[in-house]
Protein backbone atom coordinates (compact mmCIF):
# COMPACT_ATOMS: atom_id res chain seq x y z
CA UNK A 1 0.00 0.00 0.00
CA UNK A 2 1.15 3.45 -0.78
CA UNK A 3 1.40 5.82 1.81
CA UNK A 4 0.66 9.52 1.87
CA UNK A 5 2.90 11.35 -0.24
CA UNK A 6 3.98 8.83 -2.79
CA UNK A 7 6.01 6.91 -0.03
CA UNK A 8 6.32 3.34 0.16
CA UNK A 9 8.70 1.67 2.72
CA UNK A 10 10.06 -1.21 2.40
CA UNK A 11 12.01 -3.70 4.18
CA UNK A 12 15.50 -5.52 2.78
CA UNK A 13 16.45 -9.17 3.58
CA UNK A 14 18.40 -7.94 6.19
CA UNK A 15 15.96 -6.11 8.07
CA UNK A 16 16.81 -2.86 6.84
CA UNK A 17 13.95 -0.08 6.41
CA UNK A 18 14.20 1.34 2.53
CA UNK A 19 11.91 3.75 1.14
CA UNK A 20 11.14 5.61 -2.09
CA UNK A 21 10.11 9.09 -1.81
CA UNK A 22 9.35 12.49 -3.34
CA UNK A 23 12.31 15.19 -3.02
CA UNK A 24 12.52 16.00 0.46
CA UNK A 25 12.01 19.83 0.19
CA UNK A 26 8.27 18.68 -1.22
CA UNK A 27 7.89 16.80 1.76
CA UNK A 28 9.00 19.19 4.04
CA UNK A 29 6.85 21.90 2.89
CA UNK A 30 3.42 19.49 2.54
CA UNK A 31 4.68 19.13 6.91
CA UNK A 32 4.85 22.60 7.41
CA UNK A 33 0.80 23.49 8.03
CA UNK A 34 1.06 21.63 11.74
CA UNK A 35 0.99 22.68 15.50
CA UNK A 36 5.24 23.90 15.02
CA UNK A 37 4.28 27.14 13.04
CA UNK A 38 1.45 28.04 15.12
CA UNK A 39 3.66 28.13 17.85
CA UNK A 40 6.31 29.64 17.06
CA UNK A 41 4.01 32.48 15.37
CA UNK A 42 2.58 32.85 19.05
CA UNK A 43 5.49 33.06 20.52
CA UNK A 44 6.81 35.64 18.54
CA UNK A 45 3.99 37.74 18.67
CA UNK A 46 3.90 37.19 22.90
CA UNK A 47 7.52 38.35 22.72
CA UNK A 48 6.77 41.23 20.34
CA UNK A 49 4.19 42.67 22.78
CA UNK A 50 6.78 42.00 25.74
CA UNK A 51 9.35 44.26 24.01
CA UNK A 52 6.75 47.17 23.18
CA UNK A 53 5.93 46.58 26.59
CA UNK A 54 9.20 46.68 28.41
CA UNK A 55 10.29 49.70 25.93
CA UNK A 56 7.40 52.17 27.12
CA UNK A 57 7.94 51.35 30.39
CA UNK A 58 11.42 51.89 30.54
CA UNK A 59 10.70 55.39 28.54
CA UNK A 60 7.51 56.27 30.69
CA UNK A 61 9.92 56.08 34.13
CA UNK A 62 12.88 57.85 33.14
CA UNK A 63 10.60 60.85 32.24
CA UNK A 64 12.69 62.37 29.40
CA UNK A 65 10.75 64.44 27.14
CA UNK A 66 9.79 63.86 23.66
CA UNK A 67 7.97 60.67 24.75
CA UNK A 68 6.45 59.59 21.23
CA UNK A 69 9.40 60.61 18.90
CA UNK A 70 11.40 58.07 21.47
CA UNK A 71 8.79 55.43 21.50
CA UNK A 72 8.56 55.61 16.99
CA UNK A 73 11.72 55.07 16.82
CA UNK A 74 12.69 52.50 19.20
CA UNK A 75 10.13 50.11 18.46
CA UNK A 76 12.93 49.04 16.07
CA UNK A 77 13.89 47.21 19.21
CA UNK A 78 11.16 44.73 18.35
CA UNK A 79 12.25 43.08 14.93
CA UNK A 80 16.14 43.54 16.70
CA UNK A 81 15.26 40.87 20.07
CA UNK A 82 13.05 38.49 17.28
CA UNK A 83 15.97 38.39 15.18
CA UNK A 84 18.04 37.92 18.35
CA UNK A 85 15.57 35.19 20.06
CA UNK A 86 15.67 33.03 16.44
CA UNK A 87 19.62 33.15 16.22
CA UNK A 88 19.30 31.69 19.69
CA UNK A 89 17.46 29.22 18.42
CA UNK A 90 14.49 30.24 20.92
CA UNK A 91 11.17 29.57 18.52
CA UNK A 92 13.33 25.83 17.70
CA UNK A 93 13.66 24.59 20.77
CA UNK A 94 10.45 23.48 21.52
CA UNK A 95 10.41 20.72 18.70
CA UNK A 96 13.57 18.85 19.36
CA UNK A 97 12.87 18.33 23.06
CA UNK A 98 9.92 16.39 24.47
CA UNK A 99 9.85 17.97 27.96
CA UNK A 100 10.63 21.66 26.91
CA UNK A 101 9.61 24.65 29.05
CA UNK A 102 9.56 28.02 29.81
CA UNK A 103 12.47 27.65 32.40
CA UNK A 104 14.50 26.07 29.86
CA UNK A 105 14.49 29.92 28.32
CA UNK A 106 15.75 31.91 30.45
CA UNK A 107 19.70 31.19 30.06
CA UNK A 108 19.39 32.06 26.34
CA UNK A 109 16.94 34.84 26.99
CA UNK A 110 19.58 36.30 29.49
CA UNK A 111 21.89 35.91 26.80
CA UNK A 112 19.80 37.21 23.86
CA UNK A 113 18.30 40.57 25.88
CA UNK A 114 22.10 41.42 26.83
CA UNK A 115 22.99 41.29 23.32
CA UNK A 116 20.55 42.79 21.42
CA UNK A 117 20.23 45.42 24.41
CA UNK A 118 24.05 46.88 23.36
CA UNK A 119 22.83 46.68 19.33
CA UNK A 120 20.38 48.62 20.85
CA UNK A 121 21.57 50.92 22.77
CA UNK A 122 24.38 51.80 19.75
CA UNK A 123 20.56 51.98 17.69
CA UNK A 124 19.66 54.59 19.77
CA UNK A 125 22.94 56.71 20.41
CA UNK A 126 23.25 56.98 16.39
CA UNK A 127 19.16 57.75 15.62
CA UNK A 128 17.22 60.60 16.26
CA UNK A 129 15.98 58.33 19.38
CA UNK A 130 18.93 60.07 21.25
CA UNK A 131 20.90 57.89 23.40
CA UNK A 132 19.16 55.65 26.03
CA UNK A 133 20.73 56.27 29.81
CA UNK A 134 21.52 53.47 32.07
CA UNK A 135 18.50 53.58 34.01
CA UNK A 136 16.70 53.29 30.68
CA UNK A 137 18.85 50.70 29.33
CA UNK A 138 18.84 48.84 32.92
CA UNK A 139 15.20 48.39 32.79
CA UNK A 140 14.40 47.58 29.22
CA UNK A 141 16.73 44.59 29.94
CA UNK A 142 15.29 43.37 33.09
CA UNK A 143 11.51 44.18 31.66
CA UNK A 144 12.48 42.44 28.29
CA UNK A 145 13.72 39.44 30.64
CA UNK A 146 10.58 39.05 32.80
CA UNK A 147 7.94 40.00 30.24
CA UNK A 148 9.26 37.80 27.80
CA UNK A 149 8.99 34.69 30.35
CA UNK A 150 5.67 35.53 31.29
CA UNK A 151 4.80 35.75 27.88
CA UNK A 152 5.88 32.18 26.74
CA UNK A 153 4.79 31.07 29.78
CA UNK A 154 1.13 32.12 28.57
CA UNK A 155 1.30 31.43 25.24
CA UNK A 156 2.83 27.54 26.02
CA UNK A 157 -0.18 27.05 28.54
CA UNK A 158 -2.53 28.51 25.76
CA UNK A 159 -0.98 26.40 23.18
CA UNK A 160 -2.02 23.06 25.24
CA UNK A 161 -5.68 23.60 24.39
CA UNK A 162 -5.49 25.98 21.04
CA UNK A 163 -3.35 23.57 19.23
CA UNK A 164 -3.22 20.30 18.02
CA UNK A 165 -0.98 17.27 20.68
CA UNK A 166 2.07 16.06 18.73
CA UNK A 167 0.69 12.54 17.31
CA UNK A 168 3.69 9.72 18.07
CA UNK A 169 4.28 6.78 17.61
CA UNK A 170 6.98 4.59 19.90
CA UNK A 171 9.37 1.74 17.63
CA UNK A 172 10.42 -1.32 20.38
CA UNK A 173 9.27 -2.19 23.47
CA UNK A 174 10.40 -3.56 26.79
CA UNK A 175 10.33 -1.91 30.16
CA UNK A 176 12.04 0.93 29.04
CA UNK A 177 9.23 2.17 26.58
CA UNK A 178 6.51 1.08 29.11
CA UNK A 179 7.59 3.37 31.73
CA UNK A 180 8.82 6.16 28.73
CA UNK A 181 4.11 5.83 28.08
CA UNK A 182 3.26 5.89 31.76
CA UNK A 183 5.47 9.31 32.13
CA UNK A 184 3.77 10.85 29.55
CA UNK A 185 0.34 9.43 30.15
CA UNK A 186 1.40 11.51 33.72
CA UNK A 187 2.18 14.71 32.20
CA UNK A 188 0.00 16.30 29.41
CA UNK A 189 1.64 19.32 29.62
CA UNK A 190 4.22 17.76 27.37
CA UNK A 191 1.36 17.67 24.41
CA UNK A 192 2.61 14.41 23.37
CA UNK A 193 -0.42 12.22 22.17
CA UNK A 194 0.97 8.28 21.98
CA UNK A 195 -0.57 7.36 19.08
CA UNK A 196 0.46 3.85 18.78
CA UNK A 197 3.52 1.47 18.71
CA UNK A 198 5.84 -0.20 16.08
CA UNK A 199 6.88 -3.42 16.59
CA UNK A 200 10.67 -4.72 16.41
CA UNK A 201 10.56 -9.02 16.76
CA UNK A 202 7.33 -8.46 18.89
CA UNK A 203 8.67 -6.67 21.04
CA UNK A 204 6.04 -3.90 21.64
CA UNK A 205 3.03 -6.27 22.00
CA UNK A 206 3.48 -5.71 26.31
CA UNK A 207 2.45 -2.33 25.54
CA UNK A 208 -1.36 -2.75 24.88
CA UNK A 209 -2.67 -3.07 28.30
CA UNK A 210 -1.07 0.55 28.93
CA UNK A 211 -3.35 1.34 25.65
CA UNK A 212 -0.96 1.35 23.09
CA UNK A 213 -2.27 -0.32 20.06
CA UNK A 214 -0.06 -1.97 18.22
CA UNK A 215 0.00 -0.55 14.38
CA UNK A 216 2.65 -2.64 12.20
CA UNK A 217 6.29 -3.78 12.27
CA UNK A 218 9.40 -1.63 11.57
CA UNK A 219 8.62 -1.80 7.77
CA UNK A 220 5.40 -0.42 7.87
CA UNK A 221 7.02 2.94 9.45
CA UNK A 222 6.15 5.01 6.40
CA UNK A 223 2.60 3.97 5.99
CA UNK A 224 1.92 4.28 9.37
CA UNK A 225 3.14 7.68 9.65
CA UNK A 226 0.76 9.11 7.06
CA UNK A 227 -1.95 7.25 8.10
CA UNK A 228 -1.77 8.40 11.12
CA UNK A 229 -0.63 11.37 11.00
CA UNK A 230 2.59 11.17 12.84
CA UNK A 231 4.66 13.83 14.20
CA UNK A 232 6.97 12.49 16.06
CA UNK A 233 8.80 8.71 16.37
CA UNK A 234 10.15 7.83 19.42
CA UNK A 235 12.81 5.11 18.68
CA UNK A 236 13.83 2.41 22.06
CA UNK A 237 17.67 2.06 20.84
CA UNK A 238 18.20 -1.14 22.72
CA UNK A 239 15.35 -2.84 20.57
CA UNK A 240 16.98 -1.84 17.05
CA UNK A 241 19.55 -2.86 15.83
CA UNK A 242 22.37 -0.11 14.57
CA UNK A 243 21.46 -0.94 10.74
CA UNK A 244 17.83 -0.88 10.75
CA UNK A 245 17.90 2.24 13.23
CA UNK A 246 19.91 4.19 10.97
CA UNK A 247 17.55 3.66 7.96
CA UNK A 248 14.62 4.15 9.97
CA UNK A 249 16.39 7.19 10.80
CA UNK A 250 16.70 8.69 7.00
CA UNK A 251 13.08 7.48 6.28
CA UNK A 252 12.37 9.98 9.29
CA UNK A 253 14.34 12.79 7.85
CA UNK A 254 12.64 12.43 4.34
CA UNK A 255 8.98 12.59 5.76
CA UNK A 256 10.47 15.38 8.12
CA UNK A 257 9.28 13.36 11.17
CA UNK A 258 10.81 15.12 14.73
CA UNK A 259 12.81 11.83 15.86
CA UNK A 260 13.53 11.29 19.68
CA UNK A 261 15.71 8.18 20.79
CA UNK A 262 15.73 6.41 24.24
CA UNK A 263 19.23 4.98 24.81
CA UNK A 264 19.64 1.79 26.26
CA UNK A 265 21.52 3.70 29.27
CA UNK A 266 19.48 6.48 29.24
CA UNK A 267 18.49 5.47 33.18
CA UNK A 268 22.47 6.71 34.26
CA UNK A 269 23.62 9.23 31.75
CA UNK A 270 20.91 11.90 32.58
CA UNK A 271 20.55 14.95 31.21
CA UNK A 272 23.94 16.74 31.42
CA UNK A 273 25.24 14.45 28.92
CA UNK A 274 27.73 16.01 26.30
CA UNK A 275 28.09 15.63 22.65
CA UNK A 276 31.26 15.22 21.34
CA UNK A 277 32.76 14.91 18.03
CA UNK A 278 35.83 13.59 16.99
CA UNK A 279 36.68 13.72 13.71
CA UNK A 280 33.05 12.69 12.49
CA UNK A 281 32.57 10.12 15.20
CA UNK A 282 30.18 11.17 18.20
CA UNK A 283 31.08 10.61 21.66
CA UNK A 284 28.97 11.15 24.64
CA UNK A 285 30.54 12.55 27.58
CA UNK A 286 29.77 11.77 31.18
CA UNK A 287 30.52 13.97 34.45
CA UNK A 288 32.94 12.48 36.93
CA UNK A 289 31.20 11.27 39.75
CA UNK A 290 32.67 14.16 41.95
CA UNK A 291 31.75 18.40 42.40
CA UNK A 292 35.36 20.63 42.34
CA UNK A 293 35.40 22.80 45.47
CA UNK A 294 34.51 25.52 43.30
CA UNK A 295 31.26 23.84 42.36
CA UNK A 296 30.40 22.90 46.34
CA UNK A 297 31.41 26.56 47.71
CA UNK A 298 28.83 28.00 44.56
CA UNK A 299 26.20 25.77 45.96
CA UNK A 300 26.57 25.75 49.39
CA UNK A 301 26.44 30.07 49.05
CA UNK A 302 23.29 29.85 47.20
CA UNK A 303 21.91 27.23 50.13
CA UNK A 304 22.84 29.96 52.29
CA UNK A 305 21.92 33.08 50.95
CA UNK A 306 18.48 31.95 49.89
CA UNK A 307 17.56 29.94 53.07
CA UNK A 308 18.28 33.57 55.23
CA UNK A 309 16.51 35.36 53.17
CA UNK A 310 13.16 33.21 53.11
CA UNK A 311 13.57 32.51 56.99
CA UNK A 312 14.11 36.55 57.27
CA UNK A 313 10.94 37.30 55.40
CA UNK A 314 8.69 34.24 56.04
CA UNK A 315 9.17 34.69 60.02
CA UNK A 316 5.48 36.08 60.49
CA UNK A 317 3.94 33.14 58.60
CA UNK A 318 6.14 30.31 60.84
CA UNK A 319 4.67 32.37 63.66
CA UNK A 320 0.72 32.13 62.70
CA UNK A 321 1.41 28.51 61.25
CA UNK A 322 3.21 27.65 64.78
CA UNK A 323 0.09 29.03 66.44
CA UNK A 324 -2.36 27.36 64.33
CA UNK A 325 -0.82 23.77 64.47
CA UNK A 326 -0.84 24.55 68.51
CA UNK A 327 -4.05 25.12 68.72
CA UNK A 328 -5.58 22.22 66.17
CA UNK A 329 -4.61 19.39 68.45
CA UNK A 330 -2.45 18.48 71.12
CA UNK A 331 1.28 17.71 70.74
CA UNK A 332 4.48 20.05 70.16
CA UNK A 333 4.24 22.54 67.20
CA UNK A 334 7.37 20.49 65.39
CA UNK A 335 7.65 17.04 64.35
CA UNK A 336 11.47 15.93 64.44
CA UNK A 337 12.39 13.06 62.51
CA UNK A 338 16.08 10.94 62.07
CA UNK A 339 16.91 10.82 58.43
CA UNK A 340 19.95 9.69 56.46
CA UNK A 341 22.01 12.68 55.19
CA UNK A 342 24.83 12.73 53.26
CA UNK A 343 27.65 9.82 52.92
CA UNK A 344 24.93 7.92 54.88
CA UNK A 345 25.28 9.90 58.36
CA UNK A 346 22.32 11.01 60.60
CA UNK A 347 19.85 13.60 60.10
CA UNK A 348 17.47 15.20 62.44
CA UNK A 349 15.04 17.08 60.04
CA UNK A 350 12.58 19.70 61.25
CA UNK A 351 9.29 19.95 59.79
CA UNK A 352 6.11 21.79 61.08
CA UNK A 353 3.71 18.95 62.82
CA UNK A 354 0.76 17.50 60.66
CA UNK A 355 -0.57 14.52 62.43
CA UNK A 356 -1.31 12.91 65.58
CA UNK A 357 1.30 12.51 68.11
CA UNK A 358 0.91 8.76 68.02
CA UNK A 359 1.99 9.11 63.95
CA UNK A 360 4.86 6.54 64.17
CA UNK A 361 3.16 4.20 66.26
CA UNK A 362 0.75 3.43 63.95
CA UNK A 363 3.44 3.73 60.72
CA UNK A 364 3.58 0.06 60.92
CA UNK A 365 0.18 -1.08 60.98
CA UNK A 366 -0.84 1.54 58.08
CA UNK A 367 1.71 -0.20 55.89
CA UNK A 368 -0.38 -3.16 55.14
CA UNK A 369 -2.71 -0.71 53.55
CA UNK A 370 -0.07 1.51 51.74
CA UNK A 371 0.21 1.70 47.96
CA UNK A 372 3.39 0.83 47.28
CA UNK A 373 5.66 -1.54 49.53
CA UNK A 374 8.54 0.08 49.82
CA UNK A 375 7.17 3.14 51.71
CA UNK A 376 4.18 4.44 53.48
CA UNK A 377 1.92 5.44 51.07
CA UNK A 378 -1.87 6.22 51.44
CA UNK A 379 -4.31 8.07 49.55
CA UNK A 380 -6.12 9.00 52.72
CA UNK A 381 -3.86 8.91 56.32
CA UNK A 382 -6.12 8.81 59.32
CA UNK A 383 -2.84 10.43 61.22
CA UNK A 384 -3.20 14.05 59.58
CA UNK A 385 -4.82 16.56 61.36
CA UNK A 386 -7.08 19.09 60.09
CA UNK A 387 -4.46 21.96 59.83
CA UNK A 388 -1.88 19.40 58.29
CA UNK A 389 -3.65 18.43 55.38
CA UNK A 390 -3.60 21.74 53.80
CA UNK A 391 -0.01 22.28 55.40
CA UNK A 392 0.77 19.30 53.21
CA UNK A 393 -0.93 20.24 50.49
CA UNK A 394 0.69 23.33 50.20
CA UNK A 395 4.27 22.06 51.10
CA UNK A 396 3.90 24.78 54.32
CA UNK A 397 5.30 21.70 56.37
CA UNK A 398 8.43 21.81 55.07
CA UNK A 399 9.25 25.68 55.35
CA UNK A 400 11.48 24.84 59.16
CA UNK A 401 14.05 22.90 57.22
CA UNK A 402 15.17 26.01 55.66
CA UNK A 403 16.99 25.87 59.20
CA UNK A 404 18.63 22.49 58.45
CA UNK A 405 19.70 24.22 55.01
CA UNK A 406 20.91 27.09 57.00
CA UNK A 407 22.51 24.93 59.20
CA UNK A 408 24.45 22.94 56.09
CA UNK A 409 22.61 19.71 57.07
CA UNK A 410 20.71 20.09 54.19
CA UNK A 411 20.37 21.80 50.92
CA UNK A 412 17.72 23.97 48.78
CA UNK A 413 18.14 21.43 46.30
CA UNK A 414 19.54 17.58 46.86
CA UNK A 415 18.14 14.03 46.94
CA UNK A 416 14.91 13.26 49.54
CA UNK A 417 16.51 12.95 52.60
CA UNK A 418 14.85 9.20 53.31
CA UNK A 419 14.36 7.60 56.77
CA UNK A 420 16.79 4.67 57.86
CA UNK A 421 14.17 1.89 57.24
CA UNK A 422 13.63 3.32 53.58
CA UNK A 423 17.36 3.97 53.28
CA UNK A 424 18.55 0.04 53.58
CA UNK A 425 16.35 -0.73 50.44
CA UNK A 426 18.98 1.51 48.21
CA UNK A 427 21.64 -1.02 47.23
CA UNK A 428 24.53 -1.14 45.01
CA UNK A 429 25.09 1.70 42.35
CA UNK A 430 22.08 3.64 43.76
CA UNK A 431 23.97 4.33 46.90
CA UNK A 432 25.86 7.38 45.12
CA UNK A 433 22.35 9.26 45.47
CA UNK A 434 24.22 9.99 48.83
CA UNK A 435 26.98 12.07 47.27
CA UNK A 436 25.55 15.02 48.12
CA UNK A 437 23.48 16.86 50.49
CA UNK A 438 19.85 15.84 50.53
CA UNK A 439 17.44 19.01 49.66
CA UNK A 440 14.08 20.63 50.15
CA UNK A 441 13.26 20.26 46.49
CA UNK A 442 14.88 18.38 43.69
CA UNK A 443 13.18 15.91 40.50
CA UNK A 444 11.22 13.41 43.25
CA UNK A 445 9.27 16.91 44.09
CA UNK A 446 9.39 18.66 41.06
CA UNK A 447 8.39 15.52 38.65
CA UNK A 448 5.38 14.28 41.07
CA UNK A 449 5.87 13.54 44.49
CA UNK A 450 4.03 10.57 45.75
CA UNK A 451 3.22 9.99 41.69
CA UNK A 452 6.43 8.67 41.11
CA UNK A 453 7.43 4.93 42.61
CA UNK A 454 10.22 4.31 45.53
CA UNK A 455 12.63 2.66 42.60
CA UNK A 456 11.90 5.53 40.32
CA UNK A 457 12.87 8.32 43.17
CA UNK A 458 16.18 6.63 43.63
CA UNK A 459 17.07 6.40 40.49
CA UNK A 460 16.12 9.76 39.64
CA UNK A 461 18.38 11.01 42.96
CA UNK A 462 21.29 9.31 41.18
CA UNK A 463 20.43 11.24 37.81
CA UNK A 464 20.91 14.34 39.65
CA UNK A 465 23.75 13.71 41.76
CA UNK A 466 25.82 12.57 38.81
CA UNK A 467 24.55 15.55 36.42
CA UNK A 468 24.70 18.64 38.96
CA UNK A 469 24.77 21.70 37.65
CA UNK A 470 24.49 25.54 38.96
CA UNK A 471 21.66 26.01 36.28
CA UNK A 472 19.62 22.91 37.14
CA UNK A 473 19.52 23.86 40.66
CA UNK A 474 18.25 27.41 39.26
CA UNK A 475 15.89 25.26 37.24
CA UNK A 476 14.44 22.81 39.91
CA UNK A 477 13.68 25.66 42.49
CA UNK A 478 12.15 27.49 39.64
CA UNK A 479 9.41 24.54 39.18
CA UNK A 480 9.08 23.82 42.20
CA UNK A 481 6.43 27.07 43.11
CA UNK A 482 4.28 25.98 40.12
CA UNK A 483 4.19 22.70 41.60
CA UNK A 484 3.19 23.26 45.04
CA UNK A 485 0.48 25.60 43.93
CA UNK A 486 -0.81 22.64 41.67
CA UNK A 487 -0.48 20.70 44.54
CA UNK A 488 0.72 17.88 42.01
CA UNK A 489 1.30 14.61 44.19
CA UNK A 490 0.86 16.00 47.42
CA UNK A 491 -0.43 13.46 49.92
Amino acid sequence: MASQGSVTSTIDPSGAVGATAEPPSTLLHARSGGGDPALRRLLAGGDALAVCLSLLAALLISGRPHLGDRELWGLASVPLMILMFKLYGLYDRDFKRISYSTVDDLPWVFHATVIGGLIFWIYAKVSPMHRLDFVESLLFGVGTIVLVTVARATVRRAAATLIRREQAVIVGGGILARTFVDKLAAHPEYRLEMVGAISVSGASDDLSDAGVELLGDLGDLGEVAAQHEIDRVVFIGQDVDEAALGDALRLCRRLALKVSVLPSLSEVMGSAVAIDDVEGITVLGLNPPWLPRSSRAVKRVIDVTIAAVMLILLAPVLIILAIAIKLDSRGPVFFIQDRVGKGGRPLRVFKFRTMTVDAERRRAELLASSTDPNWLKLDHDPRITRIGRPLRLLSLDELPQLWNVLRGEMSMVGPRPLIPAEDELVKGWARGRLDLTPGLTGYWQVLGRTRIPFEEMVKLDYLYVTNWSVWEDVRLMLKTLPVVVARRGAN
